[in-house]
């Protein structure tokens, strides 16, 4: 009998895919009847009045905001309020949900026009915050962590989603004129834009270095960018902006490259489509529209316990309801067929050692489970490196014990955040998470 090395046993390798050549035309989505944008609150901030109520008529692009607070959300389309509601996300997020009917007639809101001619961050803050790719303008007007780096990633985090390889290929002047743009306004000494292995060549001058990323998953995992990329390792309980360093989507740089260049704020978000065989389709549909509207565009039919999961394979969400609206930062919704949905169990770890040798943080997930299960967070972080975890999702994949630790994990940080505030409620300022 050959021995081999514990170690030596090989790891699977997962391929992110290329977008084929002939890119695939978008489907237009038709939204029904109404949309529904989440406002961010949190529990702790109850003394706040929303700057529209039930019955107002509301533009395209119009600012609907707290009046005590920065918090906004940018409408989609033209309408009348026909809610407001309270709204929980994952993980406990607050939300406030606002409804509009949708109007037979489309007008467009004129004040961020006002600001076009000299684009600047005071503008970007006050009305791109919620474009297509989710803008993380907080981490670029944050004087106490000065960006230095801006990573503009043309590739897509999760298996099977293409949304921006997409934008790359089909509005690479959009986003050139949004490098311009962001070079201005923050200052950055550094902007890059990461592509998949195979696109470097196809464009000329874009305004910012071009570098790739191999094929293997996750190498378009923000942390490992930073390390095969940046050469720097984030430092575990560090952040990206702790090292002046700030990651935005293609998608996110192409909608400010649209927005001052055309005077309006972008409101249709590109989403992959994942159907139940997993086939693949493109829709553009604009922010808040449901998700039932998409897949009846597309006709995709959802039968009993059929599972909706926003975002990729190894790192999406699944949500409860197909009336869960499109997000700015919604890069895709998949579709799982009740009879396909993977199996997850409380069966003990049985120390294969898969999760180990496949995790690119290198954690020992065999020992770090052991304490997430039996809920001891803080053990976790200090004893078996949770906040290493760079959150790919491979170690649930390769599981034999069907254990679901990428939840586990999650759900650690998640308690973990919120021990933390509840320790310091005076330092709590109601900012956006990472």
């Amino acid at each position: 009998m050959i021995k081999r090395s514990f170690f030596g046993l090989p790891k699977p390798r997962l391929e992110y895919k290329a977008l084929p050549d002939k890119l695939p035309e978008p489907e237009e989505i038709s939204c029904s009847g109404n949309v529904t944008l989440l406002l961010s609150t949190f529990p702790e901030q109850t003394d706040r009045t929303l700057s529209v109520k039930e019955g107002d008529k509301i533009k395209t692009g119009q600012k609907l905001f707290f009046t005590n607070d920065d918090a906004y959300i940018i409408s989609s389309i033209t309408g009348t309020v026909s809610s407001i509601s309270s709204f929980t996300g994952d993980f406990g997020a607050s939300y406030t949900a606002v409804s509009i009917n949708i109007s037979d007639y489309e007008e467009v809101d004129e004040q961020f026009e006002l600001y076009t001619k000299t684009p600047s961050l005071d503008t970007a803050r006050d009305f791109l915050a919620c474009v297509p790719g989710n803008l993380p303008i907080n981490l670029l007007i944050n004087p106490e962590k000065p960006i230095k780096t801006i990573v503009i990633s043309g590739c897509d985090n999760d298996l099977m989603v293409y949304t921006n390889q997409y934008i790359i290929k089909s509005d690479i002047d959009s986003i050139k004129s949004g490098i311009g743009i962001l070079k201005n306004i923050t200052g950055a000494d550094d902007i890059i834009i990461v592509l998949p292995l195979g696109f470097k060549h196809e464009f000329g001058d874009i305004g910012a270095r071009v570098s790739t990323v191999d094929t293997a998953y996750p190498a378009a995992s923000p942390h490992l960018i930073m390390q095969n990329i940046l050469g720097r390792i984030v430092p575990a309980e560090k952040s990206f902006e702790d090292l002046g360093v700030c990651f935005m989507t293609a998608e996110a740089a192409a909608s400010v490259g649209r927005a001052f260049t055309s005077g309006k704020i972008p409101v249709k978000k590109t989403i992959t489509v994942i159907n139940k065989d997993e086939t693949v389709k493109l829709a553009v549909a604009e922010i808040g529209t449901p998700v039932r509207d998409i897949l009846s565009t597309l006709g995709i039919t959802l039968n009993e316990k059929d599972r909706v999961i926003l975002g990729g394979p190894m790192t999406g969400t699944a949500v409860y309801s197909d009336e869960h609206p499109i997000m700015p930062d919604t890069s895709a919704i998949m579709i799982q067929d009740s009879g396909n949905i993977p199996h997850v169990s409380d069966y003990p770890c049985i120390n294969c050692g898969d999760c180990i040798r496949i995790c690119p943080a290198r954690i020992p997930i065999s020992m770090l489970v052991r304490l997430l299960e039996a809920g001891q967070y803080e053990e976790a972080a200090d004893q078996y490196d949770l906040y290493s975890c760079i959150e790919c999702g491979l170690c649930s994949l390769v599981c034999v014990s069907k254990i679901p630790i990428f939840q586990y994990i999650k759900l650690a940080k998640y308690e973990l955040g919120r021990m933390s505030i509840a320790e310091a409620p005076d330092d709590y300022s109601g900012g956006d998470d990472e």
